[in-house]
This record gives structure tokens, sequence and C-alpha cells, in this order.
């Protein structure tokens, strides 16, 4: 329960009763309130806002082409006005598939302003999954890069387990193509031609050879549209603003209603706890995915509501990173553990100056704490966890950004969110453990999601009465910190992504020569866990009958590259409960003590 000096519970939308001045929370560093205004007012005004005040600070830098804030503005202003030439109104979705690029945050803004709906795709995700996204939440309009147009144009799948080659995916459907390289410096664009080995890679990992006459320009059209008008309604802060796909708690593909409060919420939330950020005066580095929870609230809201400029890179690349700090210092970085890593030993090999990176977040996986001693070392600044969820747009619990962080911890509970500890067992959910006793998290908040996407039944699921949105994650409380003690559902983190044992499961239960299947996670140090497929081979089958190689092969046609397991084990005997169902826990064991 809220200790004597905490806010009074929220109501039920998570929205505080009272002036934040009148509470204190233990451990919040100094000018971190225990209440955060939640604003009624779309996404889009952020960026409007810092416009007026910063309008010729660099906005976006692209391997050294740069966007000012005024030219971001007025571009998804423009990219608004085709979305609504194209036939987007209020409420429709528009589906993005892409990395991260400065077309990315212009046509979120543009779909913002027009009141549509951001639906974020992974651009590396399988086909099959991106169909099956897309044909669950109806986007007629889709922005993808130009290889990610591919993800549209494949064949559809019928019943029987082949294709329908007369389905024309295109039809009933408007696809705007970006070219990535036409946000980068004309020097870089005009490398990508050159009658070289690496120029040929590089345009080819870009560009596609060639694209359906159907499928229109987004940089072309953007550039020559005019801008919505001013006079164009705004959407309300209830309206769904983006959906985010995610296996929810229980694994199963869903997509997370976000709204333009909760969004706006956890971006003021954030900021109110990051206080020592200038405004105007730092410089992000946008590498985690903005179809990623973190990477969007972050990178797409909190840098602009701070007008940070933000160096944005379409995939983590040590060399890329650490030509970026070289050309524009590095002040404020949110990424997973392997990233802080790898950036450590580059700069070391390479000699770069890394102390410009005065703050430092890890997300979507803890932080080992060597390498969080190193990194503070080497920038002399801070590094701090986050805890949170897609559902809770996405963050939760932050450690203090100061001298009382405590590393390893989940942190304490973000501005205006509320936590309860309870037994997941107890059909009382407003009955607490005592602290030091592990149980369910619950939590509540004004950046808790408006349920799943035509998916009633597992909102029901997720949510308890009240408002708290149940975690599935297992933890203590000890002096008013939340520090994992368990994950009850059987999520994988791996690289700062979520791995669904279920789904990897299926994907490889259907091999020839496989009998039995379980999926499980294995520490992995600064990447997270490590995705291990236990196997049980048809009687008579050779031991080398199924390879990792096969496994690999064969499940990469409906598994993003980060699910695929990168460890084979066969086992004699899969090991099961009474009621017949898998027992991971001991498949894990049984691994570990090999």
């Amino acid at each position: 329960m809220p200790a004597a000096d905490e806010p009074p519970a929220s109501d039920a939308r998570g929205h505080a009763g009272r002036d934040a001045s009148a509470y204190r929370r233990p451990h919040y560093a100094p000018g971190v309130p225990a209440v955060i205004d939640v604003p009624d007012a779309p996404l889009s005004e952020l960026l409007e806002t810092t416009a007026r005040f910063f309008g010729e600070r660099c906005a976006l830098d692209f391997f050294g082409a740069t966007l000012t804030f005024t030219e971001l503005l007025q571009a998804s202003e423009r990219a608004a006005q085709l979305l609504r030439e194209a036939g987007v109104e209020a409420g429709d979705r528009v589906a993005l598939i892409m990395p991260n690029c400065p077309q990315h945050v212009v046509a979120v803004y543009g779909a913002l302003r027009l009141g549509a709906v951001v639906a974020e795709h992974n651009p590396l995700a399988p086909a099959q999954e991106v169909r099956a996204q897309l044909a669950r939440h109806g986007a007629r309009v889709v922005i993808a890069w130009e290889r990610g147009v591919e993800l549209i144009l494949d064949p559809v799948s019928t019943a029987a387990g082949g294709t329908d080659a007369s389905a024309d995916p295109l039809a009933g459907r408007t696809v705007f193509a970006v070219d990535l390289s036409e946000a980068m410096p004309a020097r870089l664009r005009a490398a990508l031609h050159l009658p070289v080995a690496r120029a040929r890679r590089t345009r080819a990992s870009m560009k596609a050879d060639r694209l359906p006459a159907a499928v229109r320009s987004w940089d072309r059209e953007v550039a020559r549209a005019s801008r919505l008008p001013a006079s164009w309604p705004y959407p309300s802060g209830d309206d769904i603003a983006v959906l985010l796909h995610t296996g929810g708690t229980t694994g199963a593909p869903k997509a997370a209603m976000l709204t333009h409060t909760n969004l706006r919420a956890n971006a003021n939330q954030a900021l109110a706890w990051m206080n020592m950020l200038h405004e105007g005066g730092e410089t992000f580095l946008a590498l985690l995915p903005f179809f990623h929870a973190f990477g969007l609230t972050l990178n797409l809201f909190c840098a602009v509501q701070e007008a940070a400029t933000q160096v944005v890179l379409p995939k983590f690349s040590v060399s890329q990173v650490l030509a970026a700090q070289q050309r524009r210092r590095l002040t404020f970085f949110v990424g997973v553990p392997v990233m802080f890593e790898r950036i450590l030993r580059g700069a070391k090999k390479k000699g770069v100056d890394l102390t410009s990176m005065r703050y430092g977040v890890c997300g979507a996986a803890p932080m080992p704490l060597a390498i969080a001693a190193e990194w503070e070392a080497v920038t002399d600044g801070f590094i701090v966890d986050g805890y949170g969820m897609t559902e809770a747009s996405p963050i939760v619990a932050g450690t203090p950004m100061g001298p009382s962080r405590r590393l390893g911890a989940l942190g304490l509970p973000f501005p205006s969110t509320d936590a309860r500890i309870v037994d997941p067992d107890d059909p009382d959910p407003d009955r607490e453990v005592p602290d030091g006793e592990p149980g369910e998290l619950l939590v509540r908040g004004p950046q808790v999601f408006a349920g799943y996407w035509g998916d009633e039944e597992a909102t029901a699921a997720a949510m308890l009465p009240g408002g708290w949105l149940r975690t599935g994650d297992m933890v203590r409380r000890r002096d008013s910190f939340l520090w994992m003690a368990d994950r009850r559902r059987e999520l994988i983190l791996t690289g700062g992504f979520n791995v669904y044992p279920s789904q990897v499961e299926a994907a490889i239960g259907d091999m020839e020569a496989v009998s039995d299947v379980a999926v499980v996670g294995l520490d992995s140090g600064a990447s997270g866990e490590l995705v291990c497929a236990a196997v049980v081979l048809e009687p008579g089958a050779p031991q080398d009958a199924v390879t990792l190689e096969s496994v690999r092969s064969h499940a990469e046609r409906a598994l993003p590259h980060y699910a695929l397991p990168r460890r084979l084990e066969i086992i004699d005997e899969m090991p099961r409960s009474t009621v017949g169902k898998v027992l991971r826990r001991v498949v894990r064991e049984r691994i570990q003590g090999r």
C-alpha cells in the first residue's frame, strides 16, 4: 500500500487527485514530483510547441543530413495532407513498416495530426507475421521501406498451407514506399551507386530492385504535398494514437492500444524523472527501434518535448554509433545491455571519448552490474534501469537518476503510478503480500493502456477492477524499491526483444523427425537470454536428423531473426506435469546442469 507520505490512489483512469507539491515519495531524486500533470491534448502538440520555441534547432540527424524542428513540423503537416488525400480519416489505421529514419518520424507525426492510428510493425519480421497483423487491424494505407514492401507483396497463404497466386495483396490498399537513401546526405547517396561490391551490398540492404507500379513514392509525394489546413480538427486525449504489437501477458499476438493521453503522460513521467536534462540542450541517440515501446516513447515523444536533437540510426552498428559520437556529441542514450557493452568495447578499441554521454537508461532487460559500473567510469555519468511493458506506454518504474540509484533494482514506481504486489492465486487482488515476499506486480496510472485491439477477452484478463494492470512479473518490494523475483509468464528477453516460447515451439514442432519441443531462455550476460530449443526426436531418428542449422532454417519462415534458437539440445524425454503440461522450468534446469 502507498506510504503515508505518498499521494492517494489514482482514480480508475490513473489520474491522481491532488497537487504533487503536497507529497513526496521515499528515495525520489530531488525535484521529482510524486504526481505529474496529465494533459488531455494530442501528441502532435509536442512537435508544434517545440517548433514554436526551438524552430531552428536541429531535430534529426541522419548520417549527417539534418532537419530542423520547423522543417520536421512542416514535413509532418504535408504528410498529414497526403494521408488525407489517400482517404485516411480520423480513427483509421496507418501501418508503418520501416526502421528508424526521418521518414518514420514524419509519418508518425503526420498520421497523429490527422487523427489516424499509427500501427507500428517490425520491419524485419517474417511476412506471415506482418500480414496477419495487417489483417487484424485492417489498415488500408501502409508506409513501408522499399525492402519492407516485400512483406506485403508475398503470396497470400491459404488454409491448405499453400499460396494463392491470384490474390492481389494491393487490392483495396494504398502502399507508399520509403527510400531510406533519400534522407541521407547527397555524398552518401552518390556513394551507393559506385560500381564496387561494398556499395552494391549497402544499396541492396536499403533498396528494392523494382517495385510494382501501384506502389507510390512516400518521399516524392510528401515533398510536393500541401500542408494540412490549420483548421483541421485535432484528436482528443482519449483517442487511440498507436497500436504496438506484443504477446501481452500470455504470449498470444495482440495489438496494445495506447491513447494520446497514455503516451503524453508517460513522456511527462519520464521527463519529470530525468529533470536534470536541459531543454533545448540535449542530443539523444535514437537507436532503439521506434516500433519498440521504449524507443517510441523516449525518442519520438520525450526527445521532441525536450527539444533534443536526435541522431537517428536505422540499425545497431557500433561503428555508426562511434561516428555519430565524433560528429555530434551525444548526451543521452536509452538502450539494452548488449548495446552499452558493445559501444564500450568499440570506443575503447578506437579511442573514442564517451564523456559527453552523461545519462543512460537501460530498458527491456536488466543491466549487468559490471557493465553499468564500467559505463559510469568511462562516461563519468549515470546509468539507470527502467522497468515497463508495452501495455504501460511503456515505463512503470525506474531507479533514480543520481547517487541514490540502486543498480539491479527495477526501481521505484513512477510519479502518478500506483503499485501493488499480490499473491496471483489469491482471489482478493486488494490483499498485498508483506514486504520482502514475492508476488505479482499490479500497476495503475495514466500510462496504462486502453486494451487490446479487437480482443475484449484478453483485455479483461489483463485488467482488474479499479484500473489495475496485471504485469505477469513476480517481484519483491524492499525499502520501497521493486526487485525482480521471477517471471511468472515464461517470456524470454533477448537483445531487448520479447520472445514467447509457445510461438517458437509452434514454428519448430512440425519439423520432420521432431516428436516434441520445449523452448526456454538461458542466461547470456549482457544480451539477456539465449533462446534454446530442447527437442525429442521421433523414434528411430538418428541423432543428427535435427541440427541447429536446420531448426533455424525451418523456423525463420514464421519467426523474426531475434527469436530463432541459438542453441539446440536433443533430450530423451520431455518432462511434463500430471496433466501433461511441459515443465519448461525442469527443462531449463536440466540443460543448465549439463
